[in-house]
């Protein structure tokens, strides 16, 4: 039997024309895209946090919304980071906030990037499993999914002064480095 060749989908034909440095996320990267979405509904709309969950987890990851296809997610991952962001959300807020340039408050920030600031910090201070310069990359990464200025580059720095206070170690020069 001869195999067709399948016409390339939507999706394929959209990231053949991304620039080489947007990366498709795989089920993590998913898994913080739909974290960061699920949290900036919840600020936006009100929505509790069950209801977010199972909004997410039963229609949106994975799943094909308004004609979007919302590529798989690792549900474990979200939920992670969407309860731990809520639960730790009074430290994750001051450490945000720390890092962020004294006019600019997090109360200041933009919605969407205020929801990637989180999301990143708490993984930062959570999954020490995770390098740091991965979870900065990563959130660099959800930045550049809705935003194409000095956004991403904000989200960068941020995470990296949070990072560099909980993670000195990750950082610090190799000890036998030029020997």
């Amino acid at each position: 039997m001869a195999k067709t060749a399948k016409p390339k989908s939507a999706e394929a034909e959209a990231e053949a024309k991304l620039p080489r440095d947007l990366r498709p996320a795989n089920k993590r990267g998913a898994a913080r895209l739909g974290a960061v979405q699920a949290l900036y509904q919840m600020e936006i709309g009100g929505t509790e946090l069950a209801d977010v969950l199972a909004e997410f987890v039963s229609h949106r990851l994975g799943k094909e919304v308004d004609g979007l296809e919302f590529r798989e997610a690792d549900a474990a991952w979200f939920r992670e980071i969407v309860i731990g962001v809520v639960r730790r959300q009074r430290d994750v807020d001051p450490l945000v906030h720390s890092a962020l340039v004294e006019d600019w408050p997090l109360k200041r920030i933009d919605t969407t990037l205020r929801a990637i600031l989180r999301a990143g910090a708490f993984e930062l201070m959570e999954r020490k499993d995770v390098p740091a310069r991965v979870v900065i990359s990563e959130y660099v990464d959800v930045a550049k999914a809705f935003f194409n200025e000095d956004e991403p580059k904000l989200v960068n720095g941020v995470l990296d002064r949070i990072a560099h206070d909980l993670r000195p170690d990750e950082f610090e020069p190799a000890k036998d480095a030029g020997k």
